[in-house]
């Protein structure tokens, strides 16, 4: 069975030229929608769930099925391995033939290349930032404001007040004044 993909971003565009094309290409049935590829589509769940081994999935061009690299591979490799072909008329992308199925390996193989390229890039940044004596992550120890919060604790601590007065006084959490305890160098007996 054809089944077509329609998409536009907003409610202020229009669907025809892609419905056109889709009925050109003999889609029995055409799902559509009028949202952002960055929110969930429900349309798109739908035939996801509606489709069958053997099955075709059309669309207009490939940005109408996803805005990522990434959210296309997985796509198109769902569509592969439930052996459902895959058809992008402006983009002359048919996978139910060898030059579609090359196309495929090749989209897939940059999407990886581009990946490790990000991947690479990050890890020299983190090491020539390390080399300059930075590390990444939540800096160590507390906030000035968290530093007077801690020392009010302390003050509280020592006129034997429980945790849970304490965390009621300052505002936090019990396990916190603990943590602020700690950061003081005062033991717990509480």
């Amino acid at each position: 069975m054809k089944i077509g993909y329609a998409r536009v971003s907003t409610q202020e565009q229009v669907l025809d030229l892609q419905l056109d094309e889709l009925k050109l290409a003999n889609c029995q049935q055409i799902f559509q929608e009028k949202i952002s590829s960055g929110k969930e589509r429900p349309q798109l769940i739908k035939m996801l769930d509606m489709l069958r081994e053997g099955d075709t999935v059309i669309v207009y061009k490939l940005d109408r099925l996803g805005r990522s690299l990434k959210e296309l591979i997985n796509l198109l490799s769902h569509f592969e391995e439930r052996k459902i072909a895959f058809v992008s008329l402006k983009d002359a992308i048919d996978t139910s033939t060898p030059q579609g199925r090359f196309f495929l390996n090749i989209f897939a193989s940059l999407a990886e290349f581009e990946r490790d390229i990000i991947r690479e890039r990050t890890k020299a940044g983190l090491s020539a930032a390390r080399a300059r004596g930075r590390m990444g992550g939540k800096k160590k120890g507390l906030s000035p404001e968290a530093i007077k919060k801690a020392e009010t604790a302390v003050m509280l601590y020592r006129e034997r007040k429980t945790a849970e007065e304490i965390a009621g006084i300052i505002g936090v959490g019990r396990a916190t004044v603990y943590r602020y305890l700690e950061a003081m160098g005062q033991k717990r007996n509480l």
